[in-house]
Order: structure tokens, then C-alpha cells, then sequence
């Protein structure tokens, strides 16, 4: 198949996905102008949309590769299967092997190893429901914790469920703070971070899960903050003000401490070839 009509091919298969998959995408976009856990999926979009570009000016069009088109078949029933039930989560990340079937088909399998991770990366933001089922558990652990610290700072509080009683106060652990945003914030920025930097797989690996318990650990903080300030500085300045703002000072310090890690862990210049 000559150049010219690779590309119209590509171009017809691709117009009949995007079809194919427009329902299914206009969930994820609503999920993420409503769902505040996945508010970050455009940005991921478009961090996505742009390492394949790169990925893509490497690779001239090709000889289509014909293994693909069984990808694209398999797939294609997988993603009506799940897309008929409704789930829209499942639907969702097999379109995203749907794209790269195509992009296999198209460029090669060299090519698709190269667009391996931005693919993956844009699975990342898929909206998944064990998140909305996980705050619960979390936040109750996140408040049984911070209570903890607090009491080694010399602050009498108990908690029973999500209630954390002060002497001059009592407070309610929601699902803000069980630590959700935080975790998925944090893991996408170091798996992005892990791509673009230099390393052994090992140190890339280690970095990127390092992101859960350090995002955890800055909410327990947090928390344990919150709790201080009400007790010594009254309710009203805890949550009028230092509730605004500590969340996003604290996910700040527990980026801060993955430099000196990725450091330690090998990771320390940019690979300039994916970018």
C-alpha cells in the first residue's frame, strides 16, 4: 500500500473510531468539569496529546503493520461489550488501546513503544469508582492518625468514627480529607516525572510509588494542623483560613521532598529525546 493510501486508510479508521468512541469520551469530559478528583484530566489530555505528536515526527509514515488490525478487532468488541453495559470506565481505557492499535497500524511497532507511556499516561485520568468508594476508609484512617499526632503535641482529642472531639470543639473528617486528590495529584506528576527524566527502571519505579504514602503523609499533616489550630486558635481560624490554604502548602511540601529522593534514586537529568 503506497504512502498516500496508507494515510487515507488511517484517516477513514480513525474518523469511524472517533464515531465509535464519542460517547463514551463525553463522559470522561464530564467527569472531569464535575468529578474535583480527575479536574486534572485536560491537562493530562494535552501532556498526552503532545508526547505522541513528538513521538510521531520521529516516525515517517510506514508500510502498514497488519498485525494491528487484530488489536483493532479484539478491542473493538471488548469496547461495544463494555460500552452496552454502560460501564463507562472500562469503555474508556480499552478506547485508549483502540488509539493504539491504530497508531501501531500506522507507524509501527516501534513507533508504539515510544508512545507507549503518553497513552498510559492519559489512562490516568480515566475516573475510576473505587476512588469514590475509597474516601470513606481513607479519611477515617487519615483522622485516627492525625489524632495520633496531635496527641503527641500535647493536644487531648479523641475520635469516634469521623468525629474528632476537642475540648473546645468537635470536628468531622469528610471525604476532603481523606487524601484522594492528593494521591492521585501526586502520583500522576511523578509517573509523568519518571518518564521525562533519565534513570534505571528500578529508581523510576521506587519514585513513582514513593508519590502514594508521601501524599498520604502530607495529608496526615494537614490534618493534624487543622487539628491544632482548632484547638489553641478556635474553629473559625482553622477553617475561615488555615483550611484554604494548608492543603495546598502541604502537597507542596510533599513534592518538595521527592527532588532530594529522585536524586537518591538516580533520576536527575531530562531525557531531551522525548521532548
Amino acid at each position: 500500500m503506497s504512502r498516500r493510501n496508507n494515510l487515507i486508510f488511517g484517516g477513514i479508521v480513525a474518523a469511524l473510531l472517533g464515531g465509535l468512541l464519542f460517547p463514551t469520551w463525553r463522559w470522561v469530559f464530564r467527569e472531569w468539569l464535575s468529578n474535583e478528583y480527575y479536574s486534572h484530566g485536560l491537562l493530562v489530555l494535552a501532556v498526552s496529546a503532545f508526547l505522541v505528536w513528538r513521538a510521531t515526527r520521529r516516525y515517517p509514515i510506514r508500510t502498514p503493520d497488519n498485525r494491528a488490525l487484530f488489536g483493532l478487532a479484539l478491542f473493538s468488541g471488548l469496547y461495544l461489550l463494555f460500552y452496552s453495559r454502560q460501564t463507562f470506565f472500562v469503555a474508556a481505557i480499552v478506547s485508549v488501546a483502540l488509539v493504539a492499535c491504530l497508531l501501531w497500524f500506522v507507524w509501527g511497532v516501534a513507533a508504539l513503544r515510544r508512545m507507549a507511556f503518553p497513552l498510559a499516561f492519559l489512562a490516568l485520568a480515566i475516573p475510576l469508582p473505587i476512588v469514590d468508594r475509597a474516601t470513606l476508609p481513607l479519611s477515617l484512617w487519615a483522622g485516627t492518625l492525625s489524632a495520633g499526632a496531635a496527641r503527641l503535641l500535647g493536644v487531648a482529642v479523641s475520635v469516634t468514627g469521623a468525629a474528632v472531639s476537642l475540648p473546645n470543639t468537635t470536628l468531622t473528617i469528610g471525604a476532603a480529607c481523606s487524601g484522594i486528590n492528593s494521591i492521585i495529584a501526586l502520583l500522576t506528576l511523578t509517573s509523568l516525572a519518571a518518564y521525562l527524566l533519565n534513570g534505571p527502571w528500578w529508581g523510576k519505579t521506587l519514585l513513582v510509588a514513593a508519590s502514594v504514602p508521601l501524599a498520604m503523609l502530607g495529608n496526615i499533616l494537614r490534618i493534624t494542623n487543622l487539628i491544632v489550630v482548632a484547638r489553641w486558635w478556635g474553629v473559625s481560624a482553622a477553617f475561615e483560613f488555615y483550611h484554604t490554604y494548608a492543603g495546598g502548602i502541604f502537597f507542596l511540601l510533599a513534592m518538595i521532598l521527592l527532588l532530594p529522593l529522585s536524586r537518591l534514586l538516580r533520576c536527575k537529568t531530562l531525557r531531551w529525546d522525548v521532548l
